[in-house]
């Protein structure tokens, strides 16, 4: 009777299987047809779909990244989010005005080739099953998406426009000195502006950061920088302030090409107004420069670890001692060793000390007893925005010690 049965059950289950894996090919077609229906909505918008972890890395990234940010997802995911935005910025991220119709925040992200982005962000907390927070999720429009412009934003570009226009930005010069001798061997250009209403330089440079025109007034300040550096005595080198996407600009090449100074004078200090997303990249941009005599500095050593970064990549020629280590460095042992150890580290890599930030004689005596041989700061001479000081360095071999020398600051 069971053989009987189990013959009589075998066209049921034989007929229940064919339907089960009629319905699984059924699942395995919809649901390839909902992928590829979700590919192709992502890789049509421009809306830049993403994802961190609670880790602060990327867990997504839709195609749309590749023509906002230049990177691939693949080279997004498993990377930290402030390959993109600076985590701090996240603390100054503003508002947008809601009559312009907008919810997210106002940020300014990084291209892959150093450009800053304006971008409206829109996220929320991802959470777990339990309830927890596993990380964010949103969605990144690129500003120029949006025809309207707050009050804000548009009295940035009048502002940044009359600049532009009028060119109303000089130049100061640093005396960069042998702390030895006194001897003045180079000076520091720093972009002053005389526009209204007042703004430090770093405001300036930020704005114009948020809306896109940041390599523009770099390479105003570095054209306007040359130019004056005309005027100064011809044995002195010229340090200007340059970011890694100025660097990567063909532009670069062109003004210093057209600047009238020999490459041997002119010293590139990298900043960290941008990261550096591909040293060798940015190395082979600066290599055709490099071989003619411009010189590469570091900027702020110490004050971060982008700087060391920048070192062991490039290998420049000059490093910049922040003000940070040297600010009481007569009486802290921790400062001195810091110190001491770069004295060590820059003379085995073959690159020039250079100290910043020199305010007090204390400061000047203990850094001078470390070894340093070359420093700047208000000690040694303020900067100055007059030709007829910049003569007088021809002449001056004896470092200032009242801090009134060279002191007409700016």
């Amino acid at each position: 009777m069971s053989i009987l049965a189990s013959i009589l059950l075998l066209p049921v289950l034989l007929h229940a299987a064919w339907r089960l894996i009629r319905q699984q090919r059924r699942d395995r077609i919809e649901a390839s047809t909902t992928a590829g229906l979700l590919v192709t909505v992502l890789g049509a918008t421009r809306v830049w779909l993403w994802a961190v972890g609670a880790d602060g890395r990327f867990t997504f990234s839709s195609l749309a990244s590749r023509e906002l940010l230049g990177y691939e997802p693949s080279d997004l995911v498993g990377r930290p989010c402030s390959l993109i935005i600076d985590l701090a910025d996240l603390k100054t991220a503003r508002k947008p005005d809601a009559r312009a119709g907008r919810e997210g925040l106002l940020l300014s992200a990084r291209h892959r080739d150093g450009r800053r982005l304006s971008v409206e962000v829109v996220g929320r907390p991802r959470s777990e099953g339990g309830g927890g927070r596993s990380g964010f999720e949103g969605i990144a429009h690129p500003l120029a998406d949006h025809a309207a412009h707050s009050p804000a934003d548009q009295e940035v570009r009048a502002r940044l426009g009359r600049l532009f226009a009028t060119r109303t930005l000089i130049t100061a010069f640093q005396p960069i000195r042998v702390l030895g001798t006194g001897e003045i061997v180079g000076a520091e250009a720093l972009t002053r502006f005389v526009s209204s209403p007042f703004r430090s330089p770093d405001q300036w440079f930020d704005e114009a950061d948020s809306i896109g025109r940041g390599l523009e007034l770099e390479f105003l300040a570095l054209e306007t920088a040359l130019l004056a550096a005309v005027e100064l005595p011809s044995h002195l080198y010229i340090a200007v302030n340059l970011s890694p996407a100025a660097c990567l600009d063909p532009r670069l090449s062109d003004i210093v090409r057209d600047s009238g100074l020999k490459p041997v004078r002119i010293v590139v200090e990298l900043t960290e107004r941008s990261a550096v997303a591909d040293y060798a990249r940015l190395a082979a941009a600066l290599a055709p420069l490099r071989s003619v005599g411009l010189r590469i500095a570091i900027d702020d050593v110490g004050a971060g670890f982008s700087s060391m970064r920048h070192i062991l990549r490039l290998g420049p020629e000059l490093i910049k001692l922040d003000r940070t280590i040297v600010a009481g460095i007569d009486n802290n042992p921790n400062q001195k060793a810091l110190c001491a150890a770069m004295v060590s580290f820059s003379s085995q890599i073959g690159a020039s000390l250079v100290v910043e930030g020199i305010e007090t004689h204390a400061e000047l005596t203990a850094i001078t007893e470390l070894g340093v041989n070359t420093g700047q700061g208000y000690l040694l001479g303020r900067p100055s925005v007059l030709p007829s000081d910049w003569s007088l360095w021809r002449q001056r071999n004896r470092s200032s010690t009242s801090g009134n020398d060279d002191s007409h600051d700016t």
